[in-house]
């Protein structure tokens, strides 16, 4: 627990006014070894001047000699102080750890190592939106916390679409599972947060996160303080930012030439799409978004609906000229499966090409596709397993490509959030193997090893 942790909560500052609270301890800690040292001087005068009962020689240890009996008295102090400094950051931390883990036991080792080590991790920025980032953020939250989520607002369906409408906010919809996948208060205020009225003269098909958020912003008065304020309010590990404040809508033009307006009726017309757009065109990006990427050391794109949910940031002028001006390593998460209105018959190579067609080559250095491919998709999803085709890929220039079993078991046309941020992250160590001037014999041994 550090000094700035106690400081945010007002109900400890009883504590001291000046909140010293290291150096008031030094100074106790100094006060009681000279406690020590003068009932010491007391004890060796009264051994010295006193005559004593013989039971004496067994109660002072006497048959041991005198460095024994000092690293005997050491070892117990040590063991004493041991238990006191534990039990006392214990209780100071009660506060803050939640109640789950206090009745688990490893609440304080868990809460310091969030706090120590997770901080020291990565600059992590994730692209993209829909349950697809969110899966991955559930994930990378747990090797570190210097985590950027920039998220679609283009989302115009549902509950959120009703909102935007009716309020003329910002689409919550996205940001909301972003901000229940990072949350780190307790399970029910997380899916208190994603529950969504079945009934109810206008609250029907509203999920609470989404009234929740847009009361913060009538509240507050700011899209961007309501968001700051919700993710304080469910201790979010990270930050969660909109990739434009601006109310755009998304465009779709097909194949055989239709003009297809709103991001639900893009995917619900099911037109094999030749372009996307982004209406206005010039949408002003968030400006703490442009800065995460730039100062990034790790830039994630998906997963996600390639079209609805992965593009539309990539489509702001500013997020873009910014993914080509980092020099942060850029991954893209290729989906397990093809969604049926969007990528019907894609390969990995396709994602590639649709990707870089609009937002420009050498927006990606690494693609990471899942190896553990199923067949028995559901027929009612019409979707099938992402082919993997290692001559489409050879023209793609600068762009690897990594194979890893990144799905989950019980459901393996999903990501398993565990083993997508562990890859990740183990692509992102041996970042320097997937560099443009790296031996091909070092990479095929990297790939080797990440499968």
């Amino acid at each position: 627990m550090t000094l700035r942790t106690i400081r945010e909560h007002s109900a400890l500052k009883w504590l001291y006014p000046g909140m010293h609270i290291k150096r008031w301890l030094a100074l106790l800690l100094f006060g009681i070894s000279l406690m020590g040292l003068g009932i010491a001087y007391v004890l060796k005068e009264a051994y010295l001047q006193v005559e004593l009962p013989g039971a004496f020689y067994y109660l002072t240890l006497q048959f041991i000699p005198r460095w024994g009996r000092g690293l005997l008295f050491m070892a117990l102090s040590l063991t004493t102080v041991g238990i006191s400094v534990w039990k006392l950051n214990e209780s100071l931390l009660f506060a803050f750890v939640r109640p789950e883990t206090r009745e688990q036991g490893p609440g304080l080792a868990e809460a310091i190592y969030n706090k120590r080590f997770l901080s020291r991790g990565p600059h992590v920025v994730a692209i993209g939106g829909g349950t697809g980032l969110s899966t991955l953020l559930r994930g990378i939250k747990d090797h570190t916390s210097n985590l950027t989520a920039i998220v679609t607002v283009a989302d115009d369906g549902g509950s959120t679409g009703r909102l935007r409408q009716e309020f003329g906010v910002v689409a919550p919809g996205d940001l909301r599972q972003c901000i229940a996948a990072l949350a780190e208060a307790e399970p029910l205020m997380s899916k208190l947060f994603q529950y969504r009225f079945t009934e109810g003269t206008g609250l029907e098909g509203h999920s609470f996160g989404n009234l929740f958020i847009v009361a913060m912003a009538e509240v507050t008065g700011n899209f961007e303080t309501a968001l700051h304020e919700a993710s304080r309010v469910l201790n979010v590990r990270g930050s969660i930012l909109p990739s434009t404040l601006e109310d755009v809508t998304l465009s779709a033009r097909t194949h055989e030439d239709e003009l297809v307006h709103g991001e639900h009726n893009i995917t619900e017309h099911g037109a094999r799409i030749r372009d996307l757009y982004l209406n206005p065109p010039n949408a002003a990006a968030h400006p703490e978004a442009v800065r995460a990427i730039l100062d990034a050391d790790l830039v994630v794109i998906g997963p996600g609906s390639l079209y609805t949910s992965v593009l539309p940031n990539l489509l702001v002028p500013e997020i873009q000229k910014a993914l080509h001006q980092t020099s942060a390593m850029k991954l893209f998460i290729c989906n397990v499966a093809t969604q049926h209105g969007e990528t019907d018959g894609f390969s990995v190579a396709d994602h590639i090409e649709t990707l870089e067609r609009h937002a420009g080559k050498g927006v990606l250095n690494v693609v990471l596709a899942n190896n553990n491919i199923a067949n028995d998709l559901p027929e009612a999803w019409q979707s099938k397993a992402v082919s993997i085709t290692q001559d489409a890929l050879r023209a793609f220039e600068g762009v690897r490509l990594v194979q890893a079993d990144v799905v989950a078991e019980e459901n393996r046309y999903r990501h398993d959030p565990a083993k997508l941020a562990g890859t990740v992250m183990r692509l992102y160590d041996n970042r320097d193997i997937y560099s443009p001037e790296t031996r091909p014999a070092a990479r095929e041994a990297s790939l080797a090893a990440t499968r």
